[in-house]
């Protein structure tokens, strides 16, 4: 069913932000396949890769302003989808919750390993280099200025950073501290110290220095 399932999710990254494509989908199905390989708890695998492919299906639409929030279309749809091809109730019902719960801003904290599973590799996709680069090309799409030294971080009272820099700050450096897993924890780590000395540096040269 795995491979009907991807078919099914890849039409609905037609068009998407480069930060949030099919690209990324196929990045977190694989850090996901990293921390299963990792993991000492039973997972069942078709719940959690249904709901890698799927997780981001509404997201497009979210971007374009058409839905208020792609996790919660998001599961609404896997569930269609996943009653055409015919899975089991409660596999369904396992997959939705694994999609609610995986967005940042949403109040839906993981209860199952497949939910807690697709959280940390999704987040582990916004941290390192990669995270980074989602950062500045997604914050390029929508206007932002890469950095204003008039409004630090610290001073900085929207929601998620109205610069791309602080959005760094006030989002990409929280994550690390919201992995659900043992090994995802242990992979944050190195990815969260790289974007430490990203934002250092970049403040350093900004200011002119070296």
């Amino acid at each position: 069913m795995m491979d009907e399932v991807r078919e099914r999710a890849r039409p609905y990254f037609e068009d998407a932000s480069p930060a949030h494509d099919w690209h990324h989908v196929r990045r977190v199905a694989r850090l996901a396949e990293t921390l299963v390989d990792e993991q000492d708890r039973a997972i069942d695998e078709d719940v959690l890769f249904a709901a890698v492919w799927l997780h981001d299906i509404g997201r497009t639409k979210e971007d374009r302003g058409e839905i208020a929030d792609h996790a919660e279309w998001g599961a609404r749809e896997a569930g269609q989808i996943l009653r055409d091809l015919d899975a089991a109730a409660d596999t369904a019902e396992a997959v939705q919750h694994c999609i609610r719960a995986h967005r940042y801003s949403n109040d839906v904290d993981p209860a199952t390993p497949e939910a807690e599973l697709l959280s940390d590799a999704d987040n582990l996709d916004a941290l390192g280099a990669v995270g980074i680069a989602r950062v500045f090309s997604y914050g390029g799409e929508l206007g932002q200025p890469l950095h204003d030294p008039d409004l630090p971080p610290e001073a900085d009272d929207s929601d998620s950073g109205a610069t791309q820099l602080n959005h760094v700050h006030e989002k990409i450096l929280s994550l690390r501290d919201r992995m659900y897993t043992e090994p995802g924890r242990e992979l944050a780590e190195a990815r969260h110290d790289y974007v430490v000395a990203f934002a250092e540096r970049f403040e350093r040269e900004a200011a002119g220095e070296r």
